[in-house]
């Protein structure tokens, strides 16, 4: 660690950047859907000075609550952008922050709290009381636990720490760890993965800092966004996009439209960033003549690929004349691999058995590699054939915290391991077919899923389980928990063979904090185990 020095050009350190955006005179406005835990006296309009201060505070009561260099500090709370705020804190005194959503199960938290082996959990009254309730108290696996908002027995409150002198800022080596965030754990426990300044700041934020033509940020824009900000994304879209410098960017914290609508009303946006569930739950207020997405000529999703028929919705609300929608496909560990543009013209014609949004684009140019290879030899396949995915790229991470034999299990010399299924065209488009831990005999699931929201606007979700013996499951969420079978069968009578389907309603689906369905907890609930054909060897 050194002290504080000059800061660069671009301001992409975690611990200082939002002093150096302060410094360099940035001018966005950032609005909340709701106050910060963190800080609710400060309400819902802020500028990058107060975030700025309210960064230096913060690092001065983790400091005080015994924080020092090289500790980690284990952030789980309720989702809002102050995740973003209490990382920066963390390492702007050296310290490694660990963002853990709130949606993971006690178990689940316990048990990546006793691989972090934290020197401080921050949290809230209502994880801390329901994990007690459970009899898994998260803050016997750290040092000390701190409490954002209120008292809480044998926890620090933010009233103790309040007054805390502010240490000075130290920038950590490029290639330390900076940061640790966890994948979705859609088919069982997450990984932490471990990031540094070279690979989450530099590789994937400096990246999208550029001032590109089309993605861009511009000074006229209002940047909006909803998704876990416990995920890895918000660390690096915050750092690009206010490097860029937008009129304004707006956090929301929920899909729930009573807290979005006001939020979207107030500052409508020009570029709109939104993890899959959220899209999905707001769809049915994308239609009629005015909506809060009029005015949108940049939607961006980063998570998964979307149905065609919530691309097709969102790109004919806007009243833009050209507006493209941006799909990437990556993972927590390397960040985006490949992107692609969808316009309204691409989602004009019938979807039939191969819809557009499973086709991913191609690699980065310059950034990242990929390859198809026999999920057995390793030999790459011809082009146009479902193989094994692996890619190249400089953003890859550090490891897993605790399980560094599985993270070098998924390297084979340099090339890494997704652990997703799909083909590589002759001009390099990649096109997905699966997770290998979900893969089915015949067809793929992904596009299986696809096809049903094409053809049953009644399906809000629908998610096809391979089993070892017999067809693959199908799992239909509607609003009322009821299916047509005939309208179902009719839909489907040109796919794979597969069970008869189980309905249920939205909410019964277990979900991820980045609203992704809990694959192997819906088995469970099912009784569907032992799992899918798939090995699971690249998970």
């Amino acid at each position: 660690m050194k002290p504080l020095s000059r800061p660069p050009h671009r301001p992409l350190d975690l611990g200082t950047l939002f002093d150096d955006l302060e410094e360099r005179g940035t001018s966005t406005a950032v609005r909340l859907s709701r106050p910060l835990d963190v800080a609710p006296r400060e309400g819902i309009a802020l500028d990058v000075p107060r975030v700025a201060a309210l960064v230096r505070q913060l690092s001065g009561r983790l400091a005080l609550a015994g924080v020092g260099p090289g500790d980690r500090v284990a952030i789980a709370k309720r989702n809002h952008w102050d995740y973003v705020l209490l990382s920066s804190a963390a390492a702007r005194l050296g310290a490694v922050p660990a963002s853990l959503s709130a949606h993971l199960e006690p178990g689940t938290l316990e048990e990546l709290l006793k691989r972090l082996a934290p020197a401080l959990l921050v949290t809230d009254t209502a994880l801390l009381g329901a994990a007690r309730e459970e009899g898994r108290d998260p803050g016997v696996h750290a040092r000390r636990t701190l409490v954002v908002d209120g008292p809480a027995e044998g926890a620090l409150s933010m009233d103790d720490l309040d007054g805390a002198a502010v240490p000075p800022s130290r920038r950590p080596h490029p290639d330390a760890p900076l940061a640790i965030m966890h994948t979705s754990g859609t088919t069982g426990t997450p990984k932490l993965v471990v990031h540094s300044t070279r690979t989450l700041m530099r590789r994937l934020a400096g990246f999208e800092a550029h001032r590109w033509p089309v993605l861009g940020s511009r000074p006229d824009d209002t940047v909006v966004s909803s998704y876990s900000y416990a995920h890895g994304r918000a660390l690096a879209w915050t750092a690009s996009v206010l490097r860029l410098a937008p009129r304004t960017l707006s956090v929301i914290t929920s899909a729930d439209w009573a807290e979005a609508a006001p939020a979207l009303e107030l500052d409508r946006p020009t570029v709109l960033e939104a993890q899959p569930s959220t899209l999905r739950s707001w769809q049915r207020h994308t239609r009629g003549k005015s909506t809060p997405f009029d005015r949108v000529r940049l939607f961006v999703s980063t998570f998964d690929a979307l149905h065609p028929s919530t691309v097709r919705d969102y790109l004919n609300a806007t009243g833009h004349r050209w507006p493209l929608w941006t799909q990437g496909w990556g993972q927590s560990e390397t960040g985006p691999l490949t992107f692609r543009f969808l316009t309204r013209r691409s989602l004009e014609r019938d979807q039939g058995t191969s819809p557009t949004t499973r086709d991913l684009g191609r690699p980065v140019p310059g950034r990242t590699r990929l390859r198809a290879v026999h999920p057995e030899t390793l030999l790459p396949v011809p082009a146009g054939t479902p193989g094994l995915l692996f890619c190249r790229t400089d953003a890859l991470c550090l490891g897993y915290v605790g399980e560094e034999g599985r993270w070098r299990s998924k390297l084979v010399g340099q090339w890494w391991s997704t652990g997703d299924v799909g083909s590589i065209s002759r001009t390099g488009a990649v096109r997905l077919v699966d997770r290998e831990v979900d893969a089915l005999t015949e067809g793929g699931c992904l596009e299986i899923e696809d096809v049903v929201d094409e053809r049953l606007p009644e399906a809000l979700e629908c998610v096809v389980l391979g089993v070892r013996e017999g067809d693959p499951v199908p799992v239909v969420a509607t609003d009322s928990g009821e299916l047509d079978l005939t309208a179902w069968r009719n839909a489907v009578a040109d796919q794979p063979a597969m069970a008869d389907p189980v309905v249920l309603t939205w909410d019964e689906l277990p979900r991820t904090g980045t609203g992704k369905v809990r694959r192997g907890e819906l088995r469970d609930l099912l009784g569907l185990r032992p799992g899918a054909p798939g090995t699971g060897r690249w998970t």
